[in-house]
C-alpha cells in the first residue's frame, strides 16, 4: 500500500483499515508460532502499512486541532 492511497481517506476509514491490517497480523504471527507461515515477508510489509495508517491517522487528528 501507497500512502497516496491513504490520502483520500477519511479518518474512520483509516481507522478500520488499520484494525484489518492489526487482524491480519494477528492471524499470520498464528501462523508463524506454529510454523505455517510461507510468506514471512508480509509481516515487515504488514508493519509497515501499519505505521503508514497511524502517521495519516496523526496527520488528521493533529490537523484538526
Amino acid at each position: 500500500m501507497k500512502f497516496n492511497e491513504l490520502k483520500d481517506m477519511t479518518l474512520v476509514e483509516l481507522s478500520v483499515k488499520g484494525r484489518d491490517l492489526r487482524h491480519e497480523m494477528f492471524n499470520l504471527r498464528l501462523q508463524q508460532a506454529s510454523a505455517q507461515l510461507e510468506k514471512a515477508a508480509r509481516l515487515r510489509l504488514l508493519r509497515r502499512d501499519i505505521a503508514r495508517v497511524e502517521t495519516r491517522i496523526s496527520e488528521l487528528r493533529n490537523k484538526s486541532k
